[in-house]
């Protein structure tokens, strides 16, 4: 290894799978491999449902050890980073007290209305900018002051999830601030989106006890180094330092977007969840946003999220699995190549509609919502998934335009990140219903974004800009351009 190059490690947790992944970066580009692939797995115990987290942590772990296997047993820093939202509780020895709840539990459905007993829906907005879903950090915990209160109370402080394994790597209990942002218990700082701290009179108002609550860091925040019995027993030479980089994935993501510091495009982070939205230098919380449920969610160099959260190839994926448990095992290439050679779609599905939140029989559900239409649902495989994307298409279009409209932006393009970028159909769908050009890639924008800003975490670059230029540098790009109206 030459002495310019740099190797970090990026443990990339998603709600179906976590991955160890090396960045080697050097001559100004990035490289990615990926060195572990392992499930992340729900467990329903008496009517809850539970994360796995000891079976999470040692698939890192064992994620690490393959990784020093690659890398000539040397690593320079590792970073986590996961979705948001769910959070573990560490009791004042700094152990877990139970395995992380699920946000697709449905301890916490139904608390919206209690929580506004309290507190109104428009101070909450006002107050944190945040579009108020009884999966946030804020609807869980008072799920949980409601139904375990001695559970919270045994807490000394609450995590989010890539903090949590973080700590337990050897970092530092902390609260890294993208991450920390999809709570709905960061107060938003007026004219700037990214230097919020906990709002600890909202936390008195529910009943939380401040003290549970972390310190909130900077992204890119050295927070302590690789425990030593880790260090040797994954094989590695020297201690590398943990960093939380920007611990929520789509933060993430979007930091590795390969595009110019002008303001004219959109983002379109693609996976289980669809986050579409634009970088803006603050937080906007009109009413108009509120009304269009936008959300601010902090990004880095003090950048701010505005963006929508839109349900995703979740709605596929459930699909998927219900057809596994008949027998048709398909893939997703296979899924998406069928979609392309299926007819267009005589209907279309909301994909927020709750019905598609829970796990379950997918495709019954999209037929009952279709016959709601006075339509014939579709029957084979690849009709669902067209009918699936071509909503998900209609419904990023009508985002697009309200973000536009209501920030007063003069959109160009929008550049589409994550796994999703490989579906080539739902690009040329999505060119389709914006009528402007869809860039795809990075596929692997997590990771990249994660891996990078360790490097800037380092004093490898120097800014965000620089950082993405490296990204320009190494992924090759496609374009699709509108080939009809939506």
């Amino acid at each position: 290894m030459s002495s310019s190059e740099k190797t970090y490690l990026a443990i990339d947790l998603g709600a179906e799978s976590g991955r160890a992944v090396i960045g080697r970066v050097r001559d100004d580009r990035v490289e990615i491999e990926e060195a572990h692939r392992f499930e992340n797995v729900s467990v329903m115990l008496r009517g809850r449902l539970y994360w796995d987290f000891p079976r999470l942590f040692a698939g890192v772990v064992e994620g690490i050890r393959r990784a020093a296997a690659l890398s000539d047993s040397q690593i320079d820093g590792i970073a986590v980073d996961s979705w948001g939202v769910d959070f573990g509780l560490l009791d004042r020895s700094g152990q877990l007290l139970q395995n992380p709840v699920h946000y697709r539990d449905a301890r916490h459905l139904g608390t919206l209305p209690r929580v506004t007993e309290r507190i109104s829906n428009d101070e909450l907005w006002n107050r944190t900018g945040v579009q108020s879903l009884e999966i946030n950090t804020l609807f869980q915990l008072f799920a949980m002051q409601e139904e375990s209160p001695e559970l919270l109370g045994a807490a000394d402080r609450f995590l989010l999830m890539a903090d949590l394994v973080a700590y337990f790597l050897g970092g530092r209990p902390v609260a890294e601030r993208t991450l920390a942002s999809t709570s709905q218990m960061l107060r938003a700082a007026a004219g700037d989106g990214n230097s919020q701290e906990w709002d600890l009179e909202l936390a008195d108002t529910l009943g939380l006890d401040r003290a549970i609550f972390p310190e909130v860091v900077e992204p890119g925040t050295i927070t302590g180094e690789l425990l030593p019995e880790i260090t040797r027993d994954c094989g590695l030479a020297t201690a590398p330092p943990i960093i939380a980089a920007a611990s929520h994935d789509t933060a993430a993501a979007v930091a590795s977007v390969p595009a110019a510091a002008d303001g004219s495009w959109a983002f379109l982070s693609s996976g289980t969840w669809s986050l579409l939205g634009l970088e803006l230098a603050s937080s906007h919380r009109s009413p108009d946003a509120r009304d269009h449920q936008f959300t601010n969610e902090a990004g880095v160099a003090r950048r701010t999220r505005f963006l929508r959260l839109i349900t995703g190839l979740w709605i596929v994926q459930e699909c998927r699995r219900t057809w596994a448990k008949e027998g048709v095992d398909l893939d997703y290439a296979e899924l998406t190549r069928l979609a392309a050679s299926a007819a267009p779609a005589e209907a279309r599905i909301d994909p927020d509609d709750p019905r598609f939140a829970q796990p379950g029989d997918m495709p019954s559900r999209i037929a009952e919502v279709v016959r709601e239409q006075g339509k014939s649902p579709p029957s084979e495989h690849g009709a669902v998934v067209r009918l699936v994307l071509e909503s998900l298409a209609h419904r990023y279009g009508e985002v697009v335009r309200d973000a536009a409209k209501i920030t007063e932006t003069e959109l160009e393009r929008v550049h589409v990140v994550g796994g999703g970028s490989q579906n080539r159909l739902l690009n040329q769908l999505t060119a389709d219903a914006l009528g402007k050009p869809v860039l795809a890639g990075p596929v692997e924008a997590t990771a990249t974004g994660n891996v990078l800003l360790q490097h800037l975490a380092t004093g490898g670059v120097r800014d965000l800009d620089e950082l993405r230029q490296i990204v320009a540098r190494s992924v090759e790009l496609q374009t699709f351009e509108p080939e009809r109206g939506d």
